[in-house]
């Protein structure tokens, strides 16, 4: 009996000592897989077509030939490329609703515990375009000019229209204000106080209704799809509605022309090589600036119509006194251009300018819009001249441009002075490259005088010629009203093949 007992004793302890340890096996299950890491596409509108999924995973932790690629739990058909990356169809009617599908790998388990399942990403199927946004009516349509106190001046609107989304909706409807004298470089989102799919309240604040104006009222829809990553899909549908006019203290006063706005009006505008992208001078609180326009032409979809003031400092603000002769590189990302702004660069020299922005279009994450000084020289030969008439090579390495150095009193004749001060552009007037050694690796920045005008320009010279580069930086042109003739600099230039161009004309 004795030995009955004691080997129950032995039973129910090993018993025990089995039972625990399957309970403790099985208590959690981490996941013992691929570390993925991301998804191509991550996105796709409902009702898309099959499509091929790829899934990568980090080099630490990665996939082997038995992984396959699982939606929602349903396995798919895939192909092993390497142990970072596996591919997979996914079948139209996976993508039959609007939701988000869960997607994870799993390899063949290979021991106790280890269940083969990787993380999970999410993969968005978003519903139909976000609709364009109509716009019927601004109440009230004006409001006072509170001057110099505007503390407690806002103002709220009532916007009328269609297709207003709500804030669930990725976003939601925007409402932003645009004009022309106020402070502000880009529209400003409105305060919206009260909401529905047809009528919308939103608060102008007092700071934008100091001077008389004439501002613009606009509604912005979202385009609707998560789009976090680099490699998603562009945003489709929203957009914006057409504006309607808001008046401040009765509108834009009269402005006189002043010579600084004729010159404006008179300049020609800079277009990229595939006609997208515009760089031009205008009116900014009462100063030129020069701005980048996108027009989105030949872009299908993703793309925003925007402006852009290129005429900056680092830090975005726009330059205190007046840019002009805008030009730009062929992909647009260059845009060169002389200004009289003291706070574009740090120990910016007095007068004109000629200065490159790099707008980081087509660049990498890694990439800052910067503003440089071209009008440079460590010799010393551009002292105490102005720059103007910058001409840019096509990959934004060479600039050549006008340097001007001012006709002093004493050579003007008796009762001349006047018409010298009224000529800004009257002096001795010579052309000058400048090498950036943009992309260029061991190279030292330097400019080179490529020509000196004989004596001086007349004192109504107020509208020089500027010199022509060519885009691949071989040969500059310069005329002088009546001849034109094209140098080839004496310095190191690698831009590509020679232009081939007429010695005189």
């Amino acid at each position: 009996m004795k030995r009955f007992w004691t080997a129950v004793a032995v039973a129910g302890f090993a018993f025990g000592l089995l039972a625990g340890c399957n309970d403790y096996n099985n208590s959690i299950q981490y996941n013992t897989g691929a570390t993925l890491t991301n998804l191509s596409p991550v996105g796709l509108p409902a009702g898309s077509t099959s499509f091929l999924l790829t899934v990568n995973a980090s080099a630490a932790n990665g996939f082997n030939s038995t992984s396959v690629i699982q939606w929602n739990g349903q396995k798919l058909t895939s192909t092993f490329v390497d142990s970072t990356t596996l591919t997979a169809t996914v079948p139209a009617s996976l993508l039959a609703k609007p939701g988000t599908a869960f997607v994870n790998t799993l390899a063949k388990q290979s021991g106790t515990g280890q269940n083969g399942l990787s993380n999970t990403l999410a993969f968005n199927i978003y519903g139909a375009p976000n609709p364009l946004p109509t716009l019927t009516s601004v109440s009230p349509a004006t409001a006072a000019a509170c001057g110099t106190n505007c503390a407690n001046a806002s103002v709220t609107i009532t916007v009328a229209g269609t297709n207003f989304l709500p804030a669930s909706n990725n976003g939601g409807s925007l409402v932003t204000l645009a004009d022309k004298l106020t402070p502000m470089q880009q529209p400003v989102s409105l305060t919206i106080t009260s909401f529905s799919s047809t009528q919308i309240q939103a608060v102008i604040p007092g700071t934008f209704l100091a001077n008389p104006d004439t501002a613009t009222i606009v509604v912005t829809n979202p385009g609707n799809g998560l789009c976090t990553q680099p490699s998603c899909l562009p945003l489709v549908g929203g957009g914006n509605s057409p504006p309607l006019t808001f008046l401040i203290g009765g509108g834009a006063p009269a402005v006189a022309v002043t010579a600084a706005m004729a010159m404006v009006a008179e300049e020609t505008p800079a277009i990229s090589q595939d006609g997208r992208y515009v760089a031009y001078s205008s009116q900014q609180n009462q100063l030129s600036q020069i701005l980048l326009k996108d027009t989105c032409v030949g872009v299908s979809n993703g793309c925003s119509v925007n402006t852009r003031v290129v005429s900056v400092a680092a830090d975005g603000t726009a330059g205190n006194a007046d840019s002009h002769n805008a030009v730009v590189t062929p992909d647009g990302r260059y845009v060169a251009f002389s200004s009289a702004a003291t706070n574009l660069v740090e120990g910016a020299p007095a007068g004109r300018q000629v200065y490159v922005h790099d707008t980081c279009i087509g660049a990498d994450n890694t990439c800052k819009p910067a503003t440089t000084l071209i009008s440079t020289d460590s010799q010393g030969a551009l002292n105490g001249t102005e720059s103007i008439l910058p001409s840019i090579s096509s990959t934004g390495r060479y600039v050549a441009f006008v340097a001007i150095t001012p006709t002093s009193a004493s050579n003007i004749a008796a009762g001349a002075a006047a018409n010298v001060q009224a000529a800004p552009n009257s002096g001795l007037r010579q052309v000058f490259l400048r090498d950036t050694c943009l992309g260029a690796a061991n190279c030292t920045p330097n400019t080179t005088r490529i020509s000196m005008m004989p004596g001086d320009a007349p004192a109504n010279g107020t509208k020089p010629a500027g010199p022509a580069i060519s885009g691949v930086a071989k040969q500059i042109a310069l005329a002088d009203g009546k001849t034109a003739t094209v140098f080839t600099p004496t310095v190191a230039v690698d831009e590509g093949v020679v232009l081939a161009v007429p010695k005189e004309q």
